[in-house]
């Protein structure tokens, strides 16, 4: 099923489509070739390429920083979530003290929000690993604010997002 353009139905859908690719070389995607930043960490070049990829106009995220300034100035920033935002992210103790990576909003629950991600890893580096990724995300600890673009309103069904379980541990029964 194709959803409509402009929804945050369709970048859900974009993006869920490009969940598992990976970087060629050193930061080199696709992602970074449509901002013209190919070889840069690509976070925000995937968040800009789904956006387009699903007829959302939304301002350059490329340098996460300064997207995140840009929604600021034009008061399109959030403290609470919403399906299709932009989740910018800071990661405490990773030794980069401001917003350094960025995701989309594909699932919200209490404090905890599902994204999908470009260069992120498993259990690696969360800002430059390498692969397009679903996370889960706590607001208010590596989440800082939301981003919120212009959507065209819809009301429907939204592609279902799978969420990864992390493998759980064996526990091992002692011989009585």
């Amino acid at each position: 099923m194709t959803y409509p353009n402009g929804t945050a139905a369709r970048i859900l859908e974009v993006a869920l489509a490009e969940v598992g690719t990976i970087e060629e070389g050193d930061n080199l995607t696709k992602y970074g070739k449509f901002t013209k930043a190919d070889g840069l960490p690509w976070c925000g070049s995937f968040c800009n390429w789904v956006f387009a990829q699903a007829g959302v106009k939304v301002h350059s995220v490329v340098s996460t920083p300064i997207g995140a300034h840009k929604f600021k100035e034009t008061a399109r920033w959030h403290e609470k979530p919403a399906i299709g935002d932009l989740a910018f992210m800071d990661f405490p103790h990773d030794g980069v003290d401001r917003i350094s990576h960025v995701g989309i909003v594909v699932g919200i629950e209490g404090n905890t929000i599902t994204t999908i991600e470009g260069n992120t890893s498993g259990t690696g580096d969360q800002r430059n690993g390498g692969m397009v990724m679903i996370k889960q995300r706590t607001v208010g600890k590596e989440v800082v604010g939301f981003g919120r673009p212009k959507l065209v309103p819809y009301v429907g069904e939204y592609p279902k997002i799978d969420v990864p379980q992390a493998p759980k541990k064996l526990i091992r029964k002692g011989k009585k």
